[in-house]
């Protein structure tokens, strides 16, 4: 019988240039996967650090490359989208490439703060900040510009957030931005994007409420869809009505000068994933390009605000098979000692798909299976419905041998969909986290971010063990010791 190496190798192109298999094991970016394990133990996510720069970089290039050919006049600016992953780690990856920041919820503003703080952002980086606003949100925006952020640009979404800046900035000049509300897809189940001003509203609410005061800019005109960015005739569609939407504000507003056309650039998510960047990024510009020079405008400073592009291909989840059960003659199922539904919310919650393999015994022999998480909600699976492919992991005996496998390319979004460090179903508690990255001369090496949630920061949460809210881990530790001192106290009385 073939083995489970035989098996990738046959039906992908494979070895990649991030995956490969040394002495039957696994290596992620030439990371050591059992090396981790066997010093971490599961379930573990795994976060490889030079991956977000690789992705930044590639970025800037594929710009750089389209702009050159189409000798466009525009600048491209970079900014990442802090809502696919807030950890400090990944925002301090991501800043070592001289990128810009773009928000949407009032407390990613004290986090730039703090970096403000440890100095990795200058009142010089370009903050764009999107999203429905409450007021705690606009009160953020209005000291940041308040305080000398010249290039905090609260992008607006409705017709009567503005008002909210209007005697509350003190700064001499406030650039600001218009989201347009563009198109649905069609398959979608509303018409029009609840985010953004209409279009048919934005030529007024420039006039009546920007043009007229004499300290605020228009600066930029924001463009997002859900599918993201591919060549589909929706997206150049949707690109082309935006683009002469702005054109005929430039027009009217000599301060307008550039786009932000938003993130939704693809990440691998199986072996059978093609896209051609550079040709899109290409065609982008030129499009871009060509309705300017038509309309007799001149073409706006690009900018992009990607986020499970910057950090999606960073992340892993590795887990232990801990069961097999055989349920009727032919459904599998390998136990997992970790939840999808918690730690993976996306996998059932939009039907993600991701790069699922075996970390070990790629020498083995294999079988279809269906992998099941811990938790007793029925949806808790991953299997071939799931997964991009057929499921197949080795053949293992469970008295003799361990079993591991990986889900790659998980890094953005799912511990803040997830609740990370919360209260999961079934409490399944937050694996603990691992970071790998490189130092001066090349070399690996690894730290524990967070270790597995423990049952004292449940009971805290929840407000048992003497825990109050509010107290820190440590406090509720020492809150729940002292609860069993008392216990024991009472049982020596009695």
């Amino acid at each position: 019988m073939k083995t489970y190496y035989d098996l990738i190798d046959q039906t992908f192109e494979f070895p990649t240039r991030e995956f490969n298999v040394e002495n039957n094991e696994l290596m992620f970016n030439n990371v050591p996967l059992m090396d981790i394990v066997k010093e971490y133990g599961t379930p573990l996510k795994l976060t490889y650090l030079p991956k977000i720069t690789e992705h930044i970089e590639h970025a800037k290039l594929l710009f750089k490359n389209a702009m050159k050919r189409y000798n466009y006049k525009g600048n491209y600016t970079y900014c990442y989208c802090t809502k696919s992953s807030h950890f400090r780690f990944v925002l301090e990856e991501a800043l070592k490439n001289n990128i810009h920041l773009e928000t949407s919820s009032a407390y990613d503003i004290p986090i730039i703060r703090e970096l403000v703080k440890m100095g990795k952002v200058s009142k010089s980086t370009y903050i764009v900040c999107n999203g429905y606003k409450r007021p705690l949100y606009t009160q953020y925006i209005s000291e940041l510009i308040n305080d000398g952020f010249t290039n905090c640009i609260p992008v607006l979404d409705n017709l009567k957030e503005i008002e909210a800046y209007e005697n509350s900035i003190t700064a001499d000049t406030v650039n600001f931005g218009i989201r347009i509300a563009t198109d649905e897809e069609p398959n979608f189940a509303f018409y029009t994007s609840r985010l953004g001003v209409r279009y048919s509203d934005v030529n007024e609410l420039y006039r009546s409420k920007i043009q007229s005061n004499e300290k605020f800019k228009l600066k930029m005109l924001h463009f997002f869809i859900n599918t993201g960015i591919k060549d589909s005739a929706y997206y150049w569609s949707e690109l082309s009505r935006f683009m002469y939407k702005y054109c005929e504000l430039r027009k009217m507003c000599p301060d307008l000068d550039s786009i932000d056309i938003g993130g939704g650039m693809p990440i691998q998510t199986s072996f059978q994933f093609t896209y051609d960047y550079q040709a899109m990024i290409d065609q982008i510009v030129e499009s871009i390009q060509w309705i300017c020079n038509k309309s007799n405008v001149p073409v706006p400073h690009i900018f992009t605000e990607f986020g499970s592009y910057t950090v999606g291909e960073s992340g892993a989840v590795i887990y232990k098979v801990i069961d097999q059960k055989l349920q009727n003659d032919k459904e599998l199922w390998y136990m997992i000692d970790g939840s999808f539904i918690t730690q993976l919310p996306d996998s059932w919650g939009l039907g993600q798909k991701y790069i699922m393999l075996s970390v070990n015994n790629w020498d083995n022999p294999y079988q279809k299976v269906n992998l099941g998480g811990l938790t007793c909600d029925s949806h808790d699976f991953y299997n071939t419905e799931a997964h991009s492919a057929d499921l197949y992991l080795p053949i293992f005996d469970q008295d003799t041998e361990d079993q591991y496998i990986g889900l790659f390319h998980t890094g953005a979004y799912q511990e803040s969909l997830g609740g990370y460090g919360g209260i999961q179903h079934c409490l399944i508690p937050a694996p603990q986290h691992v970071i790998v990255d490189k130092d001066e001369e090349g070399n690996l090496r690894t730290r524990l971010f967070a270790p597995e949630q423990n049952s004292e920061v449940m009971l805290k949460i929840l407000g048992y063990g003497g825990a109050e809210p509010g107290m820190t881990e440590l406090e509720a530790t020492e809150a729940a010791e002292e609860r069993e001192e008392e216990v024991e106290l009472v049982k020596e009385e009695n």
